[in-house]
């Protein structure tokens, strides 16, 4: 049994995320979580609300609450919503917990001594109307690189080049609008990333396996220009940590903040220290995890990311474990995304453009988006969400192959033998092809899942699904039963035992169907089908079953249309 940490990149507190997000980090995470807990592994699966920064005060400000209050909020929304749509977190916590804190100071202490901390004097934007400083996200200006009117003082949307504040053309105030804006000097604390850079580039050339998307972007931020850059640490903010070294006061940081890139990767660790609290567990059972001194050694640590997040996962959260001199956990595995688009555009959660996690619930359940957006997850280039995609993927995929198959079977088996697995008959030739080509495709499939290859996995399933249907229709019970009753209830017999199959094996995917489909089967324990021959006679003669209702539901055209015109403008 391995060990498997997986941490998927955390969201921004401010408001409800949308389908792009999803698939860019939680969903693929918790696929993996669930595909490795059916293995029988050791999974800890870890997540939490991005509560610090900009995006929090000003989507508070806006909310017209206090930001603590309007965080608390926010966590039990998106958790409530990562619930219903089937996100196993073992934990989801928060960045603004009193274990992230404390971590975070730790850390900021830990680098401090050892060197890699550096105070300096910069300049930064200063807003007259709003009486303070204007750090990344209070300010909007014309992207230097793209052109993008709507760019951000940390990163421009349309590009995702990482910029400063003072990079912007034209900036104004994110907070009034306004444009009476100086240049003035402060000071900052930055993390010294380039006294590292030989440390790093040496760690990334030894993941050989990491994809091409995840190292082309860490190799671009290291040697592209003049190579890896220092970065501030700090911010002049209310609302964040404390900006401490340790548990001791920092001389000349007073009433600053450390920066949310610097505190929010910190809460993978502070969240499953967190975890240990809520089950009443000692430190020992969280660092068993983290700690390489305390058994982390074993464990296999995966995080799953959008590109955009790439440079703070390979570079600068790995500084600051290595920097920190200390034994801590460093990943082994970076599963990164490109982005999904949005019926010709692009998702944006600022512009309220596209689908968003509650109305998609609204709409349908969540195993079809689950699907869909797995099945043509944006691993090697970007995709594209599309009505009429979704539409075909759901119909034919779901509805014509998986809910098709266990829609005859049932109630061809209560029609003709009654609401249990019918005796008689012995597997022949057919079914003896089918369980070699079952096993077979099985193998296949879990390799691409061990892989963490998504769009594979989901085709090769859906061809598990297929060689089912294909076996079904060849070897016609209906037909048989007029002559060879007995031969029909062998045909029956497999494909009723395969329904229990299928849920298993689809519900790190679809795992509301998968549960309809155990429950109807009456197998709610039915273990991981490593021997197709096996799996495929676990349900005897006289097993009951009960019929369900259709498992999915056909999407209409008149409802794509309907759907497609909804969402066509902005959210509200």
């Amino acid at each position: 049994m391995a060990r498997i940490l997986i941490s998927s990149a955390i969201p921004y507190i401010n408001g409800i995320k949308h389908l792009g997000n999803l698939i860019g980090s939680q969903l693929p995470a918790d696929l993996f979580a669930r595909y490795n807990r059916a293995r029988e592994h050791e999974v800890m699966f870890i997540c939490a609300t991005d509560e610090h920064g900009t995006p929090a005060e000003l989507a508070a400000a806006k909310a017209g609450k206090p930001v603590d209050e309007y965080c608390t909020e926010m966590h039990a929304v998106q958790a409530d919503i990562a619930d219903r749509f089937g996100l196993s977190f073992d934990h989801f916590g928060r960045s603004s917990s009193d274990r992230n804190k404390a971590l975070t100071q730790h850390f900021a202490g830990r680098l401090a001594d050892e060197g890699y901390i550096t105070e300096v004097s910069e300049k930064q934007v200063y807003s007259h109307t709003d009486g303070r400083f204007l750090p990344d996200r209070y300010i909007e200006g014309t992207c230097p690189n793209c052109g993008y009117d709507k760019a951000r003082g940390d990163q421009c949307e349309n590009c995702t080049k990482q910029l400063d504040p003072t990079d912007l053309i034209d900036p104004r105030s994110a907070i009034s609008g306004s444009t009476d804006l100086e240049v003035q000097e402060t000071k900052h604390l930055y993390l010294r990333q380039s006294a590292l850079k030989d440390q790093l580039d040496a760690w990334i050339d030894s993941k050989t396996d990491w994809p091409v998307l995840t190292t082309s972007i860490a190799k671009k931020w290291l040697h592209d220009g003049d190579g890896l850059q220092d970065r501030g640490i700090t911010r002049d903010l209310d609302w964040g940590v404390p900006v401490k070294r340790g548990s001791e006061d920092w001389p000349g940081m007073e009433g600053k903040v450390f920066y949310v890139w610097f505190d929010a990767p910190i809460e993978y660790i502070a969240g499953t220290a967190e975890w240990a609290d809520a089950h009443g567990k000692p430190d020992a059972e969280w660092q068993r995890w983290w700690r390489t001194d305390k058994g982390a050694e074993d464990v296999r640590y995966v995080q799953f990311m959008g590109k955009d997040n790439v440079p703070f996962h390979t570079l600068s959260f790995p500084a600051t474990i290595m920097g920190s001199g200390e034994p801590w956990k460093l990943v082994d595995y970076i599963k990164s995304f490109n982005y999904l688009n949005y019926d010709g555009g692009q998702f944006s959660t600022s512009q309220g453009r596209g689908v968003f996690m509650d109305q998609a619930l609204d709409i349908l359940p969540a195993d079809y988006w689950r699907w869909w957006l797995l099945s043509h997850a944006p691993e090697t280039s970007d995709a594209e969400f599309t009505w009429e995609n979704f539409q075909a993927g759901v119909n034919k995929d779901l509805a014509d192959v998986l809910g098709n198959f266990v829609s005859r079977v049932t109630k061809f088996c209560r029609s003709k033998f009654g609401e249990e697995v019918p005796a008689g008959g012995s597997y022949g030739p057919d079914e003896e092809a089918l369980i070699a080509d079952l096993q077979t495709r099985l193998e296949v499939y879990q390799t691409h899942m061990d892989a963490m290859e998504v769009r594979k996995a989901a085709a090769e399933l859906r061809a598990i699904w297929v060689s089912g249907n294909e076996y079904l229709q060849s070897a016609a019970p209906w037909a048989a039963f007029k002559t060879d009753p007995d031969r029909a209830a062998a045909i029956i017999r497999l494909s009723l035992n395969l329904i229990p199959v299928y849920a298993v094996l689809s519900a790190p995917f679809i795992p509301g169907a998968a549960t309809a489909m155990l429950t109807c089967m009456h197998a709610s324990a039915t273990a991981w089908p490593h021997s197709m021959a096996q799996a495929l006679s676990a349900l005897p003669a006289g097993h009951g079953f009960d019929v369900p209702e259709n498992l999915f539901t056909k999407i209409e055209d008149a409802d794509r249309e309907d759907w497609k015109t909804r969402f066509s403008g902005t959210r509200g």
